[in-house]
């Protein structure tokens, strides 16, 4: 006759909301402004996902150029490479506020302050330029014949690292980050529900954001696409500005605010460690 040892009951895990003495542990409350701007960075982060899978297969169609010339560009590797540094920007600036939100701790308003444009350095008063009038000199990495790039230089398609972009988040003011995220994602009013682009503007004027830039490299855009859209006579046909929600849908399959998310308060949903 077989003897089989007696099953003994494991004992059961210990319940997070209790420490070891058996007291009972107030989960933490997300603070209002923290949880606001987690919703937008979760849209952002799901409509880039979204981008990634339905880019490749809708570059070919006419109605592409919808979406293209908000990054200025028909080349799909530098519009894939803005999508991957837009995800990128965009998890680490998640980590950055589940961390905050573990210890409840709020953030604070940032406003931005709009500067001035820069004046050029003073040359020759006449029509040439200082580096054509004899002994004219002009100052280094200026040329008064070149317009000069804005801040956020769309040629630039460099990717930084998780550490990088991690010391970035905590460094920037968050307004500047979330701007560069919908720059890199393609991100502009006429792609988002009304509720949704609100949200984008307050955390924009709320935390350092500069709709200065905004305006500015989305004219730069628009400008580097015609160029290449006076080069395809084939494509002359589509109006590619001013999207109606229709085409919008039709280029992306939905506004972006539409998309279901996530639960922003999830704890377990971080990318990696802060």
């Amino acid at each position: 006759m077989e003897h089989t040892a007696p099953i003994t009951a494991l004992p059961a895990p210990p319940d997070p909301t209790q420490d070891r003495a058996g007291r009972s542990v107030p989960t933490p409350t997300i603070p209002e402004r923290l949880a606001a701007l987690l919703h937008v960075v979760r849209v952002l982060l799901g409509h880039g996902r979204r981008l990634v899978e339905t880019v490749p297969e809708r570059a070919a169609t006419v109605e592409f150029a919808t979406l293209a010339g908000v990054w200025g560009t028909y080349t799909l590797p530098t519009i894939l490479i803005r999508l991957q540094r837009g995800i990128l920007r965009a998890m680490a600036l998640e980590r950055y506020l589940l961390s905050r939100a573990a210890k409840g701790r709020e953030i604070g308003f940032v406003y931005q302050r709009e500067r001035p444009p820069a004046k050029p350095p003073e040359g020759p008063k006449d029509a040439e330029s200082a580096s054509e009038v004899p002994g004219g000199r002009a100052k280094p990495g200026y040329d008064e014949r070149t317009p000069k790039r804005p801040a956020f230089d769309p040629d630039d398609l460099r990717i930084p690292g998780p550490e990088e972009l991690d010391a970035e988040v905590r460094r920037r003011p968050l307004g500047r980050t979330i701007l560069a995220i919908c720059m890199d994602l393609a991100v502009i009013p006429s792609f988002c529900t009304g509720p949704f682009w609100n949200q984008i503007f307050d955390t924009l004027n709320n935390y350092g954001g500069s709709f200065t830039t905004l305006y500015k490299m989305r004219e730069y855009r628009e400008t580097s696409f015609q160029k290449e859209r006076d080069k395809k006579p084939d494509t002359w046909g589509f109006v590619w500005r001013h999207p109606g929600p229709e085409t919008v849908r039709q280029v992306l399959g939905y506004m972006i605010g539409e998309l279901p998310i996530l639960d922003p308060f999830d704890p377990l949903l971080a990318t990696a460690p802060p």
